[in-house]
């Protein structure tokens, strides 16, 4: 579903191999937190998205994990806390684009992009689906 989907946007895309349900237990356990279905099988389905310069659209476990936990320790005094916050991908310019989370889960699939600028949070898609479309096709900007 999600290779189609992103063919039918642009034919430059490389996919990841597919993730395994013990990838993403390994990253729901570090973080306390029940992954998104949506997100998750399109993990299954492909590890992170790159364009056709290499250049990551949607990040593979092992960068949304290492992202996740690098991110607390380089802004801890700067920004409020990011604990309420999954990031799957980025903007290239320093903002990221990710899910709410409240208490242990993701109960919406919005998402939201932060902007490192100012440190706010708004919501840009109801979807990983509309997020993907926009984002791949160049109709959502930030």
């Amino acid at each position: 579903m999600w290779k189609d989907l992103i063919q039918n946007i642009s034919t430059e895309c490389v996919y990841g191999e597919p993730a395994s349900m013990e990838d993403t237990e390994v990253l729901e356990k570090l973080f306390n937190i029940q992954f998104p279905k949506e997100l998750s099988s399109l993990l299954y389905e492909t590890n992170g998205v790159n364009d056709g310069y290499g250049c990551s659209l949607i990040w593979s476990i092992e960068k949304i994990i290492r992202e996740n936990l690098n991110l607390g320790d380089r802004i801890e005094d700067v920004y409020i806390p990011f604990n309420n916050l999954l990031f799957f991908a980025d903007a290239r310019n320093g903002d990221m684009f990710g899910y709410s989370a409240l208490d242990i889960s993701i109960n919406q699939n919005n998402i939201y992009v932060w902007d490192h600028e100012n440190n706010r949070r708004t919501q840009i898609a109801p979807s990983l689906k509309d997020f993907v479309e926009g984002w791949i096709s160049g109709k959502l900007s930030i």
